[in-house]
């Protein structure tokens, strides 16, 4: 199946047919009755596996898989059960399924909420050994994530349980800073409409919070104290590519390739280095490069790295200039569609294609960004109430003309605005340029 085998190659398989005619409802309903029925896995129940883990000495293995959302790409624990490899490895844990986030543990379960699948493989006590689950595109995971890293990522896990407690000082960066809120539903933003656990008595799929809902949260609470928006919260969960790191999702943490002139290769990374150790924490997967990443300062870092390559240990140190995690593509996460709302008045951008950029004249360096989709209503319709059609090109935003991705100018729109403020966007239509204005939202 390619160049090496994908979970999602096999969703469109087994989840044809009937399943696809289900109403959301009907999906998260009868899933809850299978998986129970089946014994295999908890469902919803992170306390009793817990209880189970401390009760039996076995690590856990937590997975969250947001089941109601079929526009998003899913990883389907269906597969993983189907892979006898994988089968195998998880019958050495206590195994949980969480569907849903509220009354989520937010001090513990700390991700890239705009995943749609992550894995948490811990201990009893709530050491975590490790992350997996990786997402830079919104429908292709070829890059990202593979049976056979998953595989690798669970056994190495329970090498790390084993070793447990001896390692628990290498493991104690695996757990973030204390939250603004415990859990999601206490967040300004969601109290009094969501409880801690799904209504199944009533519409469940209403009563659920995802997970991008987490991060949209977190912005919302910064956009009301009128604060800069953080640039963890901007650009969470950098990916190793940014910096030139581009790691084999076949294995835990091994290099493939490194990008001529970045980050990674100035630091001394090459094809083959199997990375054991970054910033003092064990790697199970491409998630625990971009967990130490997600907390490396904005404005610079030195972070050491211990690699295997040709069976002898080396070290090395990765240093990260000023606004390095700029570099990463908000375009892909659904939480961004609260950000266009906000910085771009609902415009939805897209790159131009070079040869119609040469057509239109405009440079190589300059803002070329074609409008895909406008919002049609509130509050996503500041831009269409301004004039701006489908189908235009901005070519400047305010007083910039050098923006060239549509991540660019929001960033650029988040850190320069404040609330009232006027933008203008200058956009090329029919070979003309016009000006409109909208006013940032509060």
């Amino acid at each position: 199946m390619g160049r090496h085998t994908i979970l999602t190659a096999l969703i469109p398989v087994l989840l044809a047919g009937a399943a696809a005619a289900q109403s959301r409802e009907e999906k998260v309903r009868n899933d809850r009755k299978k998986v129970e029925a089946g014994g295999f896995w908890l469902y919803n129940d992170v306390p009793r596996a817990f209880a189970q883990a401390r009760a039996s000495g076995k690590p856990i293995v937590a997975v969250l898989r947001c089941l109601p959302c079929e526009e998003c790409v899913k990883l389907d624990d269906q597969i993983i059960d189907a892979d006898p490899r994988i089968r195998r490895l998880l019958e050495e844990f206590v195994r949980v399924r969480i569907v849903s986030t509220n009354g989520l543990d937010l001090s513990l379960f700390q991700f890239d909420t705009d995943q749609s699948f992550a894995v948490f493989l811990l201990n009893a006590d709530g050491a975590i050994y490790g992350r997996f689950g990786t997402r830079s595109h919104r429908t292709e995971w070829a890059d990202d994530v593979s049976v056979e890293g998953l595989a690798k990522a669970l056994t190495g896990a329970l090498a790390l349980h084993k070793a447990y407690p001896d390692n628990q000082g290498d493991l104690a960066g695996k757990r973030g800073p204390a939250p603004a809120f415990a859990t999601p539903e206490t967040f300004p933003s969601f109290k009094g409409q969501y409880r801690s656990v799904l209504d199944y008595e009533g519409p469940v799929v209403k009563s659920c919070i995802h997970c991008h809902q987490i991060g949209d949260a977190m912005r919302d609470l910064a956009f009301s104290r009128k604060e800069p928006l953080p640039e963890d919260l901007l650009f969470p969960y950098p990916h190793p590519k940014i910096i030139g790191l581009i790691l084999d999702p076949r294995e835990r943490a091994t290099v493939l390739r490194v990008e001529p002139g970045s980050d990674a290769e100035r630091a001394g990374f090459r094809p083959g280095d199997a990375i054991r150790k970054l910033a003092g924490q064990p790697l199970l997967s491409i998630a625990d490069v971009q967990w130490v990443l997600h907390g490396a300062a904005a404005d610079g870092a030195e972070i050491k790295a211990e690699v295997l390559r040709d069976g002898q240990p080396v070290s090395l140190v990765l240093r990260l200039p000023q606004g390095w995690r700029q570099r990463g593509d908000l375009s892909w996460r659904a939480s961004t569609w609260g950000l266009r709302q906000r910085a771009l008045g609902g415009m939805l951008l897209a790159d131009l294609p070079d040869e119609e950029r040469r057509r239109l004249g405009l440079s190589a360096g300059s803002t070329a960004l074609r409008v895909e989709h406008v919002g049609q209503y509130p509050p996503h319709n500041l831009a269409l109430r301004a004039g701006v059609r489908k189908g235009d090109v901005l070519v400047a935003y305010n007083d910039r003309n050098d923006l060239l991705r549509e991540t660019d100018v929001i960033a650029h729109a988040l850190r320069t605005n404040a609330p009232g403020r006027k933008v203008t966007l200058t956009v090329l239509r029919d070979g003309k340029r016009h000006s409109f204005d909208f006013i940032f939202p509060g």
